[in-house]
């Protein structure tokens, strides 16, 4: 092999690594994770939870019944409410008959309308705090995990369960602080995980304003490269990842104006 030969081949050689080099610069790849916004549905009182109509992995749909408290107290409050309506019905009815007859007073009329409508309001009330005895599922989604199960207390305002809407899917990966100006709020990028499909992409919604692990002094380029700021993205197809996968994002380059025209 001629000597002039041997010079193109490596001339070759060294224009495809340093394709390959700025491909690889253009189209960085960056570790990150899959997250979600759960939903948590809780009850309003303590209680005992006395029935569990869903499981871990189950699809629920706006309005499915998930959980049933047990709801003696606020039963017997409802009857109680009800027997002072009642009561406070009678009174009504007989201050608004001897007014009619001019045997009665205004002021008494007016007492017993007032107590009337105090009565009412707290039956209202209790008939609503009985009803919140049940967990109805806000949203649609799948059930991520049950914290309580039947027979366990649970207190007032502590999750039973949580749903997982598809929405609330997102992607969390951080990009050093040099990668940061080719990012962009609604830029699409790749995303790679083991096994998974090779179409995945997904749609960046936040770009953090500060840096994470800051060092002490960023003052030299040694420091500035420690930089990561954390970017969050919508998976265009959430069912096809699943919570605390590992991912790779990779930057899709954008094309230059010249060559969309």
């Amino acid at each position: 092999m001629t000597s002039s030969r041997l010079a193109k081949i490596l001339a070759m050689v060294a224009l495809a690594a340093a394709l390959a080099g700025c491909q690889e610069r253009r189209d960085p790849g960056f570790q990150g994770w899959v997250e979600a916004d759960m939903i948590f549905v809780s009850p309003d009182e303590a209680g005992r939870v006395v029935k569990l109509n869903v499981r871990e992995g189950d699809e629920v749909k706006v309005g499915d019944l998930l959980y049933s408290v047990d709801d003696d107290l606020q039963q017997a409050d409802l009857n109680q409410n009800k027997a002072t309506l009642a009561n406070a019905q009678q009174t009504y009815d007989r201050a608004a008959s001897l007014r009619g007859t001019g045997a009665g007073t205004q002021a008494s009329l007016d007492a017993a309308v007032s107590a009337l409508r105090v009565a009412e309001a707290k039956v209202n009330t209790s008939e609503t705090r009985l009803a919140r005895r049940k967990g109805f599922a806000p949203v649609a989604g799948t059930i991520q995990q049950i914290y309580f199960r039947e027979g366990e207390m649970v207190a007032a305002q502590r999750p039973v369960l949580s749903i997982m809407p598809p929405g609330n899917m997102k992607l969390r990966f951080f990009v050093p602080e040099a990668e940061l100006p080719k990012l962009s709020i609604g830029d699409q990028v790749r995303v790679v995980c083991d096994n998974c499909a090779a179409d995945l992409t997904a749609k960046i919604y936040f770009i953090a304003t500060t840096a994470e692990y800051t060092p002490p002094v960023i003052y030299s380029l040694d420091e500035r490269n420690k930089l990561v700021y954390l970017i969050q993205a919508r998976p265009s197809r959430p069912d096809a990842l699943r919570v605390g996968q590992p991912i790779s994002i990779y930057l899709n380059p954008k094309t230059p104006v010249a060559d969309r025209r």
